[in-house]
């Protein structure tokens, strides 16, 4: 068997994101070992006992000093902490990434933390998650087929970037790119306006007097449009703040809209509507068909 292509992945958070990917790298034969860091001892035993790591670290010096590659799997919160912990005994050829979902904010603390090592860090962005957390809902085939932004700095090299593209394609994704200022444009509208209006329906319905009435009789379309509303709350809060600007704008819009609606339905507008719901069909459908 020829040698994995990794010798040694560090991981800081061993949940869904970090958990599927040390499977993913396991499946594909491409990890010597995995070593795994985290806030819960129990959390880390229970990845360890599932077979996602290796060992459980206990030196941050000692492990990332000779890895070939280390990532954060973590809240984006609490990445800035990881940095200046890490910063000092980064290896010289030690690569680091990222699963967050918002970009500008983790290059900041990147730059802040890591100083002239910042060359290191190639940010990335798995497109790719479940409702569920925790080891247990690791899943090996988590990122087949499903897309990973990188969002390289001027800092990286064509080959460290190149090193990451291919620790994610190891994985099962298709690599993309974008700058983070770009990405996280793209995904307020298209990932954290959702969740939060998402968040917002279910947050309005529980504060009712009738909220059990309503719910008995809520079928496959509130399901639908509110299966991301029992995702992590912790992370969400933390994805909204990092990307305040952005979604504030988003928002904005999309209260825009939802008045047209609003006028359409005070007016007995139908013509309206279906102009609205036309469109809405259409776009929809081919973007399922792509």
């Amino acid at each position: 068997m020829s040698e994995p292509q990794f010798k040694k992945i560090v991981i800081f958070g061993v949940g869904l994101i970090g958990g599927s990917f040390a499977l993913a790298l396991r499946k594909a034969n491409a990890a010597g070992e995995i070593v795994g860091f985290g806030r819960s001892v129990q959390t880390l035993q229970q990845a360890q006992q599932l077979g996602i790591i290796d060992r459980i670290g206990a030196d941050v010096a000692a492990e990332v000093c000779d890895a070939d590659m280390v990532l954060l799997a973590t809240p984006v919160a609490q990445m800035a902490d990881i940095f200046a912990c890490i910063a000092p005994h980064l290896g010289m050829h030690t690569l680091v990434t990222d699963g967050g979902s918002t970009k500008s904010d983790v290059v900041s603390y990147a730059r802040a933390h890591l100083g002239g090592k910042v060359g290191q860090f190639v940010p990335a962005h798995p497109i790719a998650g479940a409702e569920q957390s925790g080891p247990a809902a690791a899943l090996e085939n988590l990122y087949q087929g499903k897309r990973v932004v990188l969002t390289p700095l001027p800092e990286n090299s064509a080959a460290s970037v190149a090193r990451v593209h291919e620790l994610w394609e190891l994985c099962g994704a298709v690599v993309g790119e974008l700058t983070p200022q770009q990405h996280d444009e793209v995904f307020a509208a298209v990932s954290h306006l959702p969740h939060l209006l998402s968040f917002t329906l279910v947050h309005d319905l529980a504060q009712r007097d009738n909220r059990d009435l309503l719910l008995s009789f809520a079928a496959s379309g509130f399901r639908d449009f509110t299966r991301i509303a029992a995702s992590s709350p912790e992370m969400w809060r933390d994805i909204c703040m990092a990307n305040r600007d952005a979604l504030l704008r988003e928002v904005k819009q999309y209260a825009d809209e939802l008045y047209v609606v609003y006028q359409a339905l005070e007016n007995n507008d139908s013509a309206k509507l279906e102009e609205i719901f036309r469109l809405s069909s259409e776009v929809r459908g081919n973007w399922r068909q792509q």
